[in-house]
């Protein structure tokens, strides 16, 4: 049996005083009907919920054994939009080409799963059927992070002239993000 969702639910239960408001999650669950719903016994004892399983499943809440409240009897399906199933390509991509992928472990599977998802959806732009993810000959792109000694003087203007020596390490920096798109040299009247 596979999980195709897990739907998130509010149930209101009317109550004298106020209404009895519990967050469920419902697993549902592919080929497979369900006709018992389950508390947990710390809901039952907090709001005082007596559940009895006769011919007809009712509840009654709080002193007040008189007043019942029932679940309908639904045989009725419920369309639930199911998780995207894993194509046979999808499958391939994150089995071969993200092989070398360590993605970081503060994730969350969710998230996880977005980032496969959408890596899939744009493959193209990160890989080609002969070139695996991340090495497409011809684009590499290398961006240093940590720069060492001599550092590279700040992309400002000086408020004073700056030396020949850092104008030409500033001129190089700025020639480095043009060529990598992050600059783009603009006319006088832009």
């Amino acid at each position: 049996m596979k999980p195709p969702g897990i739907i998130d639910l509010t149930l209101l239960f009317p109550n004298p005083s106020q209404f009895i408001r519990l967050k469920v999650e419902l697993v549902l669950m592919e080929n497979c009907t369900s006709n018992h719903f389950m508390l947990g016994n710390d809901y039952l004892s907090i709001y005082g919920i007596d559940i009895s399983n006769q011919k007809d499943r009712y509840f009654t809440i709080g002193d007040n054994k008189r007043q019942k409240f029932g679940f309908f009897n639904n045989n009725r399906q419920i369309t639930v939009i199911k998780n995207e199933e894993k194509s046979p390509e999808k499958e391939f991509f994150i089995t071969e080409q993200l092989k070398e992928a360590e993605l970081n472990h503060e994730l969350t599977e969710k998230i996880k799963e977005k980032l496969i998802h959408l890596l899939f959806k744009y493959n193209n732009a990160f890989a080609t059927n002969k070139e695996p993810l991340g090495a497409i000959i011809g684009h590499e792109v290398d961006i240093i992070l940590i720069v060492e000694k001599p550092y590279p003087p700040l992309l400002k203007r000086q408020a004073y002239p700056a030396s020949p020596r850092a104008r030409e390490a500033l001129e190089v920096r700025i020639k480095e993000l043009i060529d990598l798109g992050v600059l783009r040299k603009v006319g006088h009247n832009e």
